[in-house]
């Protein structure tokens, strides 16, 4: 099992060492996307889908637990597991999906991070070097450290710090209605909608789940630490519902009216909510978009670069070459896509198209591996998911299905149409140019 720690060796430790792998996962979870998504929620249905979020952070938490028992057991990576019981071809096809949506978000990380930038600095060539420079300190930390997981673990540590510092200010300064909050808990009569299935899908994020299982073996615990990795995963899951229940909150405290809110990206949040906050409010949440951007910026290109170098058989250890490298591809691809669409305009709309129709088949497909893995008794021993945890968890994949296809058949075949209608406009003789879907104007 790949190791980089010596906690395995210490049945008992501190509070503070039986936490890490769930709070970074945590850090995949809580991104430019669950930003918006929280935010825009918030903005226009108030308090009422709080609810969505803790059922959500559920799902979440029962496939993180499912991974970080099964990284703790195994004696081997998940992706060995799957060679050796379905074949080298479902390995391959694991990580390569996983890969291609981590690579393919990628860019939408880094918009976050420039966007946060841009609130501040009104020069895209400066924020453009600010991106390329976050990206060189990014494949910078993955070289440097030989242990890499350990300044990791500290890093999303004060990342996280950071987040529910600032945005935990910014709500109290709105000083939400603690009733209305109260009520946003219980399932209500117009409440379930398809924003139901986006605040979701940024919360329930499960190639994040996945990666547990890999973060749990670098951390270096075995079979005798399972209580502390699901000690950690519910540590984990509480920092996603406390920090998307307070971006939420913020939003349904300072911007709902009642009437249909658009919000562009992560900092207009920031920029709606001045006049309330004043230039120092906006500057607190602004790092805190900053901290949320950048750790899942790291984050999600190592979920896609590890996996998808074990799926290949290559290694997953954070002292291996090839996850380094594989997650410096996954930087650069994000980062060029995005660089594009600051300096040139360039329309993001493809590569989204793409990432969604990877998803399509890749969520479900990785949930049900990870499912059918915990569930196999040669592979968990005595931890092995019983009754209640497989129904739950069957139900969570039967969601993940529901999304999938409602992807597929509804939000793609739009998403296509708009780019063709578009393209149509911009082609037509005498067309005004429109601002293009990535542009951050």
């Amino acid at each position: 099992m790949p190791t980089d720690s010596n906690h395995s060796n210490v049945p008992s430790v501190a509070w503070y060492r039986r936490i890490g792998p769930g709070l970074i996962t945590a850090c995949v979870v809580i991104g430019p996307g669950s930003i918006m998504t929280s935010s825009t929620v918030g903005a226009n249905k108030g308090y009422a889908m709080l609810w969505v979020v803790v059922v959500s952070v559920m799902f979440m938490l029962v496939y993180m637990t499912m991974s970080a028992k099964l990284g703790a057991v195994s004696n081997v990576s998940p992706g060995d597991l799957i060679r050796r019981k379905a074949g080298r071809p479902l390995a391959i096809l694991v990580g390569c999906m996983v890969f291609i949506i981590a690579a393919a978000f990628q860019s939408g990380n880094n918009i976050g991070v420039a966007a946060a930038f841009e609130a501040f600095v009104d020069s895209k060539p400066l924020v453009a070097a600010l991106v390329v420079a976050f990206n060189a300190i990014a494949i910078m930390f993955l070289f440097l450290f030989k242990n890499l997981y350990r300044v990791m673990e500290r890093l999303m540590m004060f990342f996280v710090a950071m987040m529910l510092i600032s945005f935990a200010v910014n709500l109290f300064t709105l000083q939400p209605d603690p009733v209305a909050m109260a009520r946003g808990f219980v399932p209500a009569a117009g409440t379930i909608d398809i924003a139901l299935l986006g605040l979701i899908g940024t919360t329930f994020v499960i190639s994040g789940a996945f990666y547990q299982a890999y973060l749990v073996q670098q951390k270096g615990w075995d079979e005798r630490q399972v209580k502390n990795g699901i000690v950690d995963a519910r540590v984990g899951a509480v920092i996603m519902t406390l920090i998307t229940i307070m971006l939420m909150s913020t939003a349904a405290a300072g911007l709902y009216t009642g009437s249909p809110v658009t919000l562009a990206d992560p900092v207009a949040v920031a920029e709606a909510l001045e006049p309330t906050f004043g230039k120092s409010g906006k500057v607190i949440f602004c790092v805190g978009i900053f901290c949320a951007a950048y750790s899942s910026f790291l984050i999600n290109s190592m979920t896609g670069g590890f996996i998808v170098s074990d799926g290949l058989g290559l290694g997953c250890g954070t002292r291996d070459r090839w996850p380094r490298i594989m997650t410096t591809l996954g930087l650069l691809t994000g980062m060029f896509v995005a660089l594009a669409a600051l300096v040139l305009d360039f329309d993001r709309t493809p590569t989204i198209i793409a990432a969604q129709a990877v998803t399509v088949v890749g969520a479900p497909l990785v949930a049900g591996v990870l499912l059918w893995l915990a569930s196999s008794k040669d592979v968990m021993g005595k931890h092995v998911n019983g009754p209640v945890t497989k129904a739950f968890a069957g139900f969570g994949l039967v969601i993940l299905l529901a999304m999938a296809g409602n992807t597929a058949f509804f939000t793609l075949p739009k998403k296509v149409q708009q780019y063709r209608e578009s393209l149509a406009e911009t082609t037509s003789p005498g067309a005004a140019t429109p601002v293009p879907v990535g542009s951050s104007k």
